[in-house]
């Protein structure tokens, strides 16, 4: 695992709607890769084209979390619980997020979301994600993260990651965010929070995958709230 370097988070977020910083060299990519033929390691396998939610494969990990996988999401958390607990001032809410993941998943286990959440993600020629919103319960960590393992100069053609953001009565916006193998794309859950000329409000954000031309395209999820 690469140094994480997380400065400036918050004002690229609030500019952009995510911030993308390279998270993982190439060998542990394909090492993390690999993890996908081990069905021990997971408790559930989507096959999205059953459920309408677009085409292509995922399986969510069980715990424990192979140990680059959690080091990776307890690196991340801290900085993001900063920017989440900001979030909270800003629309007026007065709990916040502990400092530690441990602290947040026994908050979340003590609410009856026990089941972890990371996950693989594969896709091949023509598979897609839709635009959705990752949500299990009602506590919701509001910031995940999505690490592109494979390489796209050489593993796959299109599948670009898609952002898409709604603000009240007017048209949605929509972004293509670029990534390399490594890369983390950082970014809300269901909404952020803008400062409007009659004070904040939250603004709607969905993500998805764009359609894969040609080859493999793998993901690794970090999503920090357990579901229920």
């Amino acid at each position: 695992m690469n140094e994480l370097d997380l400065n400036g988070l918050d004002a690229e977020i609030e500019a952009q709607g995510y911030a993308v910083r390279h998270a993982v060299d190439g060998a542990a990519c394909r090492e993390l890769a690999r993890i996908w033929d081990d069905e021990s390691r997971f408790r559930k396998h989507i096959i999205m084209q059953q459920h309408a939610y677009g085409r292509g494969e995922y399986r969510y990990l069980s715990y424990p979390l192979p140990e680059m996988i959690a080091s990776l999401r307890e690196a991340f958390y801290p900085p993001l619980a900063q920017i989440a607990n900001a979030w909270r001032r800003t629309l007026g809410a007065s709990d916040t997020f502990p400092p530690t993941l441990r602290e947040f998943i026994d908050r979340c286990h003590h609410a009856g979301q026990t089941r972890p959440t990371p996950l693989m993600l594969r896709y091949g020629p023509g598979d897609f994600n839709c635009l959705h919103q990752d949500l299990y319960g009602e506590l919701v960590f509001p910031l995940q993260v999505v690490i592109l393992l494979s390489d796209p100069a050489h593993d796959f053609t299109g599948g670009e990651f898609l952002l898409v953001e709604q603000r009240p009565r007017a048209q949605s916006r929509a972004e293509v965010v670029t990534l390399g193998q490594g890369d983390a794309a950082i970014f809300p859950v269901h909404h952020r929070p803008v400062r409007g000329a009659k004070g904040p409000y939250r603004l709607t954000m969905r993500h998805g995958v764009s359609r894969v031309r040609s080859g493999d395209r793998q993901t690794l999820g970090l999503i920090f709230h357990d579901a229920a």
